[in-house]
């Protein structure tokens, strides 16, 4: 039985307007298995957004053909949750934090007290036991989107998704959260698609980079990232192999800008 979580085949997205039509994904197809942690990296305006929604399923692909847990794609699926980069913009500031990781469990069938655990387990998770009481606007931003990962933690999703959202807060809390997807990721065997456009977080961060080739997208390299599973921000980026790493998918984004990649024939 194959473990295939996500399969993503020929996705091509074309954009139509008055004045004619720009193709953004040109044609992407890759796999994600069940619990792996797999980055995204492309030049800047290559469509990794415009991936992920046709991915969450709120896009709809010109054609090609998204499957999730071996059922197909064609709106937001109830099994994944998504973090965002703006995570002001996701959480609600009437609410507590409680209330705000408690917000999407209210749709499933949980009593009070299912409800109650999950959220005491999510917060605790990302640090967050003492600040349960308070409001959003009362924390920093490291803290508001550990609540937005807590939220996500809470519904117990098949695959998370995360899109760049580590991009506004400061380098020291960058590196903190980062070892907080890393834990999740080894302690809770998450499956995570997290897109970045930050080279050194996606080899850092992923067990897999997926790097994405200038628009019209596709697949420009599926690379193994062979670093051992326990990291830290020290040792690891100390590493002769981080660094032959990263320098080889700076390569890669850089031939991509370039638009020296040459896609292989089918």
């Amino acid at each position: 039985m194959s473990d295939t979580l996500l399969s993503v085949t020929n996705l091509k997205k074309v954009y139509e307007s008055s004045t004619g039509s720009v193709e953004a994904i040109g044609d992407i197809s890759f796999e994600m298995r069940s619990g792996e942690l797999v980055c995204i990296v492309g030049p800047s305006g290559c469509g990794k957004t415009t991936l992920l929604k046709c991915i969450a399923g709120l896009l709809r692909p010109t054609s090609g053909a998204i499957e999730l847990d071996g059922r197909s794609v064609t709106g937001p699926p109830p099994n994944m949750a998504l973090v965002f980069q703006e995570y002001g913009r996701s959480l609600y500031p009437w609410l507590t934090v409680k209330g705000n990781v408690e917000l999407p469990l209210r749709h499933k069938r949980l009593s009070r007290e299912q409800r109650a655990k999950l959220v005491d387990d999510a917060l605790h998770a990302v640090g967050l036991d003492h600040a349960a009481k308070s409001y959003p606007w009362q924390l920093s931003g490291g803290m508001q989107q550990r609540v937005a990962i807590a939220r996500a933690v809470a519904y117990q999703p098949e695959i998370l998704i995360m899109d760049e959202p580590f991009a506004a807060v400061d380098a020291q809390t960058r590196a903190d959260l980062e070892d907080l997807v890393r834990t999740l990721h080894r302690e809770r065997g998450m499956s995570i698609l997290f897109v970045t456009h930050d080279i050194d977080e996606s080899v850092y961060l992923g067990e897999r980079v997926v790097v994405l080739s200038k628009s019209p997208t596709w697949v420009q390299e599926d690379l193994t990232v062979d670093l051992a599973p326990e990291r830290d921000q020290i040792t690891t980026r100390a590493l002769p192999r981080f660094t032959e790493l990263r320098t080889h998918v700076y390569e890669q984004i850089q031939r991509a800008k370039r638009g020296e990649a040459v896609r292989p024939t089918p």
